[in-house]
């Protein structure tokens, strides 16, 4: 039978399917760390204390990063490629959503705007990441190798997803509310196509490597075409709406070491 955990499982048995993944997993995160630090270190005036904050996302994604590389190093397999249509963070840069790298370069200071644009483009992908990783819990989270990796990945989503929604819900009582949603809804539908492409992507190469049958093929894209047409009719609100986490200030204190990792 095809499911979630099933397809996962066959991914995670075999060392060249688990090889991909972790590579593609380690590489957004460590971009995902880099943006991150930009950010943080050019963050204007006005919003200096959050600086600390973005830092600490930053660092989570640095720390993920080398979780996945981790992983690899203990199967001793070492990360190959990305191959450019898998690589999520890249295409949405590309479809000009979140901050641009070549502003990023730049050491010139952001502004108020330019932050709104970053935390409404994390709001939208911490929440892609955040589900993910409920489902990796769900499924993998007592798992002898990567059980322990999935547990701490998934309790950093939801910090980072708790603080997006408190920052944009304090710049929409500040007057910004217009643009937050203007600028949520732009990220999410770009998203949803991104991730689409992605996920497609991704499972030619992991069908390449396995040799499924081309029905299984045709199953899964299916698959992916079908999620793509509900967020494209619905699903996409639910990442666009805001409410006051229960966890508050969740990236208020330092990141977690990932040390077991090492």
């Amino acid at each position: 039978m095809l499911s979630a955990k099933s397809l996962f499982q066959e991914i995670l048995d075999d060392d060249e399917s688990f090889r991909l993944f972790c590579s593609i997993a380690a590489s957004g995160e460590s971009q995902g760390g880099w943006e991150n630090g930009r950010i943080a270190a050019l963050v204007p005036r006005s919003e200096r204390a959050m600086a600390p904050k973005i830092a600490r996302h930053g660092a989570d994604e640095d720390k993920h990063g080398r979780i996945f590389n981790a992983l690899l190093r203990k199967r001793g397999l070492t990360p190959v490629p990305v191959p450019p249509e898998t690589d999520y963070t890249m295409l949405l840069e590309r479809e000009g959503i979140g901050l641009a790298h070549e502003k990023l370069k730049r050491d010139e200071p952001l502004t108020v705007r330019d932050v709104i644009v970053y935390l409404s483009h994390s709001r939208v992908t911490e929440q892609r990441a955040a589900d993910q990783m409920v489902m990796l819990r769900r499924y993998f989270g007592d798992h002898p190798e990567v059980g322990r990796a999935v547990r701490m990945i998934s309790g950093d989503e939801d910090n980072h997803l708790a603080y997006t929604h408190e920052e944009l819900l304090r710049f929409a009582a500040a007057g910004h509310g217009r643009l937050i949603q203007r600028t949520l809804r732009a990220c999410a539908l770009a998203e949803i196509r991104v991730y689409r492409d992605v996920s497609l992507a991704v499972m030619a190469h992991m069908s390449r490597i396995l040799g499924w049958p081309r029905a299984r093929s045709a199953a899964l894209a299916a698959g992916i075409h079908a999620v793509y047409a509900y967020e494209r009719l619905a699903g996409w609100h639910r990442m666009v709406t805001l409410r006051m986490p229960e966890r508050r200030n969740a990236l208020g204190g330092p990141a977690t070491p990932a040390r077991e990792f090492a």
